[in-house]
């Protein structure tokens, strides 16, 4: 039951931070109050203050569901399966599910100054929870996971760093859709190839 609680409390604060980011996109993030966010989603106030401390933290909601998640599924791979296989397949797996959701609230983030830093915040508190996740699975020390898991962050976000340029993220161009001839899990795949950390038993 505990776990069927906690996977309904993701999917509403995934679904607020879902409505939070239409209204900031629609709107600008500061015409945008917690008022605003909690009719548009037919909650109280104080029942969107359950899921988020502030309206800032709504952007982010997606982050936090996602490290949960990936956690979850990092656990779950088979028993052999060496460690940066493991996180290349269940990070591979979130790449492909990137939509024009996600391209939105890059944008938001890099329009919005006030959001950078707690951007960061909200990526390092997701790369907890997965760092948390394969020393359980896998046993290994601590300084070790963390290379891997930084190694595996920084493959995800220069594939998509280089996919994002090919889709002009500011919009000035075509999408991935519109034939900018990029695929993004070749990108990805390549950068978990090139980036394999020699600490990563096989």
């Amino acid at each position: 039951m505990a776990g069927l609680r906690e996977r309904a409390k993701r999917a509403v604060r995934a679904e607020l931070a879902t409505v939070a980011l239409e209204l900031f996109t629609r709107r600008g993030f500061d015409e945008v109050t917690v008022d605003d966010i909690a009719h548009a989603a037919g909650v109280s106030k104080r029942s969107f203050f359950r899921y988020f401390p502030a309206k800032e933290d709504a952007v982010f909601g997606g982050v936090q569901v996602m490290g949960d998640d990936i956690a979850e599924q990092l656990t779950a791979r088979p028993a052999g399966e060496g460690p940066w296989e493991s996180l290349h397949a269940v990070l591979r797996e979130w790449v492909a599910r990137i939509d024009s959701e996600s391209r939105a609230a890059l944008r938001l983030i890099e329009s919005t100054p006030t959001l950078r830093a707690r951007f960061q915040h909200r990526r390092e508190e997701a790369r907890g929870h997965i760092a948390a996740a394969l020393a359980a699975r896998t046993g290994l020390d601590a300084f070790t996971v963390d290379l891997l898991t930084s190694a595996a962050g920084a493959a995800i976000d220069c594939a998509s760093r280089e996919w994002l340029r090919a889709s002009t993220l500011d919009g000035s161009g075509p999408s991935p859709d519109e034939g900018s001839g990029i695929d993004h899990m070749s990108l990805v795949d390549a950068a978990f190839e090139q980036l394999r950390p020699a600490c990563a038993p096989s």
